[in-house]
Protein backbone atom coordinates (compact mmCIF):
# COMPACT_ATOMS: atom_id res chain seq x y z
CA UNK A 1 0.00 0.00 0.00
CA UNK A 2 1.07 3.07 -1.04
CA UNK A 3 1.57 6.29 1.43
CA UNK A 4 -0.91 8.47 -0.58
CA UNK A 5 -3.29 5.44 -0.55
CA UNK A 6 -2.49 5.20 3.52
CA UNK A 7 -3.56 8.98 3.93
CA UNK A 8 -6.52 8.26 2.32
CA UNK A 9 -7.60 5.68 4.89
CA UNK A 10 -9.02 8.54 7.46
CA UNK A 11 -8.62 7.86 11.14
CA UNK A 12 -6.90 4.75 12.71
CA UNK A 13 -9.50 3.84 15.16
CA UNK A 14 -8.21 0.45 16.20
CA UNK A 15 -5.30 -2.02 15.44
CA UNK A 16 -4.51 -5.71 16.74
CA UNK A 17 -2.90 -8.87 15.83
CA UNK A 18 -5.08 -11.37 14.10
CA UNK A 19 -4.87 -14.78 16.50
CA UNK A 20 -5.21 -18.60 16.06
CA UNK A 21 -8.26 -18.97 18.05
CA UNK A 22 -10.57 -16.57 15.52
CA UNK A 23 -9.95 -19.08 12.58
CA UNK A 24 -12.22 -20.96 10.77
CA UNK A 25 -11.23 -24.52 9.31
CA UNK A 26 -9.79 -23.19 6.66
CA UNK A 27 -6.74 -21.95 8.85
CA UNK A 28 -8.21 -17.88 7.79
CA UNK A 29 -9.93 -15.46 10.40
CA UNK A 30 -13.41 -15.77 10.42
CA UNK A 31 -15.22 -13.29 8.71
CA UNK A 32 -18.15 -12.87 12.14
CA UNK A 33 -14.40 -11.54 13.99
CA UNK A 34 -13.95 -9.01 11.05
CA UNK A 35 -17.08 -7.81 11.79
CA UNK A 36 -16.93 -7.12 15.36
CA UNK A 37 -13.69 -5.27 15.22
CA UNK A 38 -14.93 -3.08 12.09
CA UNK A 39 -17.93 -2.54 14.37
CA UNK A 40 -16.06 -1.61 17.46
CA UNK A 41 -14.00 1.16 15.23
CA UNK A 42 -16.82 2.40 13.91
CA UNK A 43 -18.58 2.56 17.48
CA UNK A 44 -15.52 4.51 18.68
CA UNK A 45 -15.75 7.03 15.70
CA UNK A 46 -19.45 7.36 15.75
CA UNK A 47 -19.68 7.74 19.59
CA UNK A 48 -16.88 10.67 19.88
CA UNK A 49 -18.60 12.44 16.97
CA UNK A 50 -22.25 11.89 18.91
CA UNK A 51 -20.59 12.77 22.68
CA UNK A 52 -22.43 9.84 23.83
CA UNK A 53 -23.61 6.65 23.91
CA UNK A 54 -24.52 4.98 20.48
CA UNK A 55 -25.95 1.48 19.28
CA UNK A 56 -25.31 -0.03 16.03
CA UNK A 57 -28.43 -0.28 13.84
CA UNK A 58 -27.44 -1.03 10.72
CA UNK A 59 -24.26 -2.59 8.13
CA UNK A 60 -24.25 -2.33 4.42
CA UNK A 61 -21.74 -2.49 1.15
CA UNK A 62 -19.98 -4.64 2.94
CA UNK A 63 -17.36 -6.54 0.99
CA UNK A 64 -14.19 -8.69 1.97
CA UNK A 65 -11.36 -8.36 -0.56
CA UNK A 66 -8.70 -11.09 0.83
CA UNK A 67 -8.77 -12.92 4.05
CA UNK A 68 -6.95 -12.51 6.93
CA UNK A 69 -4.10 -14.71 8.10
CA UNK A 70 -3.52 -15.65 11.56
CA UNK A 71 -0.08 -13.02 12.51
CA UNK A 72 -1.42 -10.28 10.41
CA UNK A 73 -1.56 -6.91 11.84
CA UNK A 74 -5.24 -5.65 11.63
CA UNK A 75 -6.28 -1.87 11.70
CA UNK A 76 -9.25 -0.38 11.16
CA UNK A 77 -9.55 2.67 9.65
CA UNK A 78 -12.61 4.82 9.82
CA UNK A 79 -14.46 8.16 9.04
CA UNK A 80 -17.83 9.67 9.65
CA UNK A 81 -19.52 9.80 5.94
CA UNK A 82 -23.18 11.44 7.03
CA UNK A 83 -24.75 12.91 9.92
CA UNK A 84 -28.71 12.82 10.72
CA UNK A 85 -30.65 13.59 13.20
CA UNK A 86 -30.58 10.87 15.18
CA UNK A 87 -28.54 8.62 13.01
CA UNK A 88 -24.39 8.72 12.01
CA UNK A 89 -22.66 6.60 9.01
CA UNK A 90 -19.73 5.43 9.79
CA UNK A 91 -17.51 3.98 7.04
CA UNK A 92 -14.34 1.43 8.04
CA UNK A 93 -11.97 0.21 6.44
CA UNK A 94 -9.46 -2.57 7.26
CA UNK A 95 -6.34 -2.90 6.38
CA UNK A 96 -3.93 -5.63 7.12
CA UNK A 97 0.00 -6.02 7.28
CA UNK A 98 1.56 -9.05 6.81
CA UNK A 99 3.35 -11.07 9.23
CA UNK A 100 6.01 -12.48 6.44
CA UNK A 101 6.52 -10.08 3.67
CA UNK A 102 5.66 -6.65 5.70
CA UNK A 103 2.95 -5.75 2.56
CA UNK A 104 -0.09 -3.54 3.61
CA UNK A 105 -3.34 -4.40 2.00
CA UNK A 106 -6.97 -3.65 2.38
CA UNK A 107 -8.74 -6.67 3.30
CA UNK A 108 -12.43 -5.18 3.69
CA UNK A 109 -14.35 -2.51 4.06
CA UNK A 110 -18.45 -1.71 4.85
CA UNK A 111 -20.38 1.48 6.39
CA UNK A 112 -22.35 1.05 9.76
CA UNK A 113 -25.06 3.11 11.15
CA UNK A 114 -25.76 3.95 14.29
CA UNK A 115 -27.82 5.74 16.41
CA UNK A 116 -27.50 8.34 19.45
CA UNK A 117 -29.35 6.78 22.07
CA UNK A 118 -29.98 8.35 25.57
CA UNK A 119 -29.47 6.87 29.26
CA UNK A 120 -32.81 5.31 28.54
CA UNK A 121 -32.03 3.88 24.92
CA UNK A 122 -33.95 5.91 22.76
CA UNK A 123 -33.16 8.40 20.32
CA UNK A 124 -31.41 11.07 20.77
CA UNK A 125 -30.60 14.78 18.78
CA UNK A 126 -26.88 14.64 16.68
CA UNK A 127 -25.33 18.11 17.81
CA UNK A 128 -24.68 19.98 14.40
CA UNK A 129 -21.00 20.95 13.98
Amino acid sequence: MSSEQRSNLDELATRTVAMPADTNPSGDIFGGWVLSEMDIAGSIVASKRTKGRIATVGLEAMSFHKPIKVGDIVSNYARVVRVGRTSITVEVITAVERQLSGETIVVTEGLFTYVAVNEKGQPRLIERL
